[in-house]
């Protein structure tokens, strides 16, 4: 969930998958004729993703938390993976790409605010919807940030194989932070309106950072411990199925204590660059 939006990160040939792109291109994998299965399955899943976000607010309308909770995740699961069948079928799109930002900004960005909101912070009707604004609005500048430099060269946190800011999906999973330790521990304190808030919108100013962030791609482990990281993750896994709630909050922190090494990280590359 963490590379994102990715539909429109790659390109074949000359074409473009951006907002510079061509009214009349033809996007990658069709025809003049029209779009094959092959193309529409991506936007398909994307679409889906999209239905999982709004139908998280459907369940925390009827106050059915957890569903909603896990709606928001299985979007963001479905999201992991459009873009990734995109480029392996070469069904790479601009309506692709705009698809699948509308789908995150609606999913990662609105619903979750939504969801909050209607499980705590409408106690607070002022400070409460504005931090809900300010989450969903921030992730909406996030992705329109992503989008305007999908066709710009000088991308210094990309070209080092860092994202900039916390994408969207991943901000949506930190923003349930207290909603997971809430379920976890049952301690009300978790729950406040205040606490919930301020959370709220300390994770949609993280979105529309400029600080570095991990991305899938710059995490690579050394040959000699792979078996150890796939134990690991099936560890995890397991965790996930018997623990969900300690789980992802456990991840969350995991992923709030790399963003310093992030950062270090990127600090290193780039004086490496400028030594050159």
């Amino acid at each position: 969930m963490i590379d994102e939006p990715r539909q429109d990160s790659l390109a074949a040939g000359s074409a473009r998958v951006g907002p510079k792109a061509t009214e009349d291109e033809v996007p990658v994998g069709t025809t003049r004729g029209g779009l094959s299965l092959r193309a529409l399955l991506p936007n398909a899943i994307t679409a889906a993703a999209l239905a999982a976000g709004l139908t998280g607010i459907r369940f925390a309308m009827s106050g059915q938390w957890n569903m909603a909770v896990y709606a928001i995740i299985l979007a963001g699961l479905l999201d992991g993976i459009d873009g990734r069948i995109a480029r392996l079928l070469k069904a790479q799109s601009r309506f692709g790409a705009e698809l699948d930002s509308l789908a995150d900004s609606l999913s990662f960005g609105v619903a979750p605010a939504l969801i909050l909101y209607l499980w705590s912070i409408q106690d607070l009707p002022r400070l409460g919807w504005f931090a809900s604004l300010a989450f969903a609005i921030c992730a909406a500048l996030r992705l329109a940030r992503f989008n305007a430099q999908i066709d710009t060269d000088d991308q210094p946190h990309k070209s080092a194989g860092f994202l900039t800011g916390v994408p969207a999906p991943v901000g949506a999973g930190l923003a349930f932070l207290p909603f997971y330790l809430w379920s976890a521990t049952d301690i009300v304190e978790f729950r406040n309106p205040v606490f919930v808030s301020l959370w709220l919108a300390a994770v949609g100013v993280m979105m529309i950072s400029n600080v570095a962030t991990f991305s899938w791609k710059s995490i690579r482990p050394r040959r000699s411990i792979r078996l150890e990281v796939i134990a690991v993750f099936a560890l995890a896994f397991g965790a996930l199925l018997q623990e969900p709630w300690w789980t992802l909050a456990g991840i969350c922190v995991i992923y709030l204590a790399l963003m310093p090494w992030a950062l270090f990280k990127y600090a290193r590359v780039r004086r490496q660059r400028q030594a050159r």
